[in-house]
């Protein structure tokens, strides 16, 4: 009785794995007919669909497998697993041959950050060195006085305050923006590193353990 349940169930499976596969290469064809090797975002869209949708066919594949494996359990190496072997194989290949590109794109995004920061460190450190100047704050003094932002009888001192609070509170909007690019920048790269790259690690090593023991 579970025999025939099992023998019932496999093709189902089969047929999931499959769809998920045939899904899996869609996805990767609709990218290729863009194709232009030449452009490094050509390459990095590649092998981000790549990583992104390679664990479907992971899963596709291992419901495959599951599915030979439940419709005969006595035969070593059906035609199901030997496609399951094949493509397995490839996966882990292609995924393989990805990883240089891969590592190459997290340097290139390394070093865009880095830069991006360090040009806006320069405007917080400029920013911060103009506050100091006392001639700003006498322009700014002006320009309130000019546009009527000073109250009618305000002393020198209470002037000072006012322009000084004023620049105070630009450079904390700058500080502010400038640890949450920061922040942004680290949490980017930390997703691209682990999910990208040392994901393309796994699922390498799950293709291949994948594709041995389909046969073995």
């Amino acid at each position: 009785m579970a025999a025939s349940s099992s023998s019932r169930f496999s093709p189902l499976l089969r047929w999931m794995g499959l769809t998920l596969v045939v899904l899996l290469v869609l996805q990767l064809v609709a990218v290729l007919t863009l194709w232009d090797w030449q452009e490094e975002a050509f390459r990095q869209l590649v092998v981000e669909r790549l990583i992104g949708q390679a664990p479907m066919g992971l899963i596709g594949l291992l419901l495959m497998y599951l599915s030979s494996r439940l419709e005969d359990p006595s035969e070593e190496r059906t035609p199901v697993l030997w496609t399951v072997c094949i493509i397995s194989g490839l996966l882990a290949v292609l995924l393989t041959a990805s990883l240089p590109i891969t590592f190459g794109g997290d340097q290139q995004m390394q070093q865009q950050a880095d830069q991006q920061l360090a040009a806006k460190r320069g405007q917080l450190e400029m920013a911060r060195q103009q506050s100091k100047d006392p001639a700003l704050l006498q322009q700014l003094i002006k320009q309130a006085e000019a546009t009527g932002q000073v109250p009618p009888g305000a002393t020198d001192e209470q002037k000072t305050q006012s322009a000084r609070a004023f620049v105070d509170r630009q450079l904390d909007q700058l500080e502010t923006q400038f640890k949450q690019t920061e922040q942004t920048s680290k949490v980017t790269l930390s997703q691209r590193r682990y999910g990208g790259s040392l994901g393309a690690v796994v699922l390498i090593i799950a293709f291949t353990i994948l594709c041995l023991g389909s046969v073995l």
